[in-house]
């Protein structure tokens, strides 16, 4: 009479084995149900499986929280969790799933580098950056251009406003040489191909020339005409007098609008003052920018005044460029200094 108890639960536990392991079979091997061709999941650092699971539903994933959190304990996916983005695709299995995690499949990440941005700005991006490793916090700038391997003294203008790739955990310094890099291979390029006859001394000075070209075009198709007037102006021994330049050297001293006694300020920057190019760029300059200083249109203008609707008025003569500025700016006065 016991053998056949025996038996019979031997049976049922046979059974209940066998549903259970065709139960696991099923969740492993059946398609996630996602509610796009994509989902993004995000794993922070000590993220746990049932909290994996849990993030997975609310972004609408079809998945067993039980089975998944069985799995990952089984095959010890939590154990070396590597923190980041993984991307699931439609078709993906738990098991695929488990496996992109156990092998720390992270998606790169990007952040972008507007074109105009200042050093001091692309710093702070980076630093807003959660997913890379912020090895720079507190360098001085000429300790991170000696990380990088870069010799010029000053960082302003040397990166290349681009997107950039870089995996979660790496360091900030791997964006900040990937920039620098790009920049210098662009302005080599641009310098072995730049127009004749142009009044810059060194690739360096043609970055600077572009960094004023960049911050002071309101439309892309006025670059190389902006980049005309300053080379015309330089080849004249005319003062630049661009406002821009000026802003930069007042630095936090600038309250947002520009007054006449900043045309005054007496410093490096101020291309009222001092003839000649400023001492450094006093922005990053985007490719296009490089390229319209070292191939600047062929006009004969020495000045140009904002219209107010992003674009500029070009004159050959001060007695234009007055009429120009007499229509636009009492039109616009919100784009004259202040007293």
């Amino acid at each position: 009479m016991l053998g056949r108890s025996f038996r019979f639960a031997l049976a049922a536990v046979l059974v209940l084995v066998l549903s259970l392991g065709a139960a696991a079979w099923y969740e492993l091997r059946r398609p996630l149900g996602i509610p796009a061709a994509s989902v993004d999941l995000r794993v922070r650092t000590g993220s746990t499986a049932r909290a994996i699971a849990r993030g997975l539903q609310a972004d609408g994933v079809d998945v067993n929280e039980t089975a998944f959190v069985a799995a990952a304990r089984l095959w010890g996916v939590t154990r070396h969790l590597r923190a980041g983005r993984y991307r699931i695709v439609a078709g993906a299995t738990l098991r695929s799933l488990l496996d992109q995690l156990r092998r720390g499949a992270v998606e790169p990440e990007r952040v972008t580098i507007v074109e105009g941005s200042t050093f001091a700005q692309m710093r702070a991006q980076l630093a807003a950056c959660a997913d890379l490793r912020h090895d720079t916090a507190g360098w001085p700038e000429a300790r991170i251009l000696a990380a990088i391997g870069a010799p010029q003294p000053r960082a302003e203008g040397l990166f290349a406003p681009d997107t950039y790739s870089y995996v979660p955990g790496s360091s900030d310094l791997d964006v900040f040489r990937q920039a620098y890099e790009e920049q210098q291979r662009r302005l080599a390029q641009g310098w072995s191909a730049r127009a004749v006859d142009l009044p810059y001394a060194s690739p360096y000075e043609a970055l600077v020339m572009a960094s004023l070209v960049e911050k002071e075009t309101g439309r892309a198709e006025e670059r190389p005409l902006v980049a005309a007037v300053f080379v015309n102006r330089e080849r004249q021994s005319m003062p630049l007098q661009t406002d821009p330049a000026v802003i930069y050297g007042l630095g936090a001293a600038f309250d947002g609008h520009l007054h006449k006694r900043d045309l005054r300020a007496d410093t490096p920057y101020n291309t009222y003052l001092h003839a000649g190019l400023p001492p450094t760029p006093i922005a990053l300059p985007g490719l296009a920018a490089i390229r319209a200083a070292l191939h600047p249109a062929a006009s004969s203008a020495l000045y140009f005044v904002a219209r107010g609707d992003g674009s500029s008025e070009f004159s050959r003569t001060l007695a234009e460029q007055n009429r120009a500025i007499h229509r636009f700016l009492h039109r616009h006065p919100a784009h004259a200094p202040k007293e």
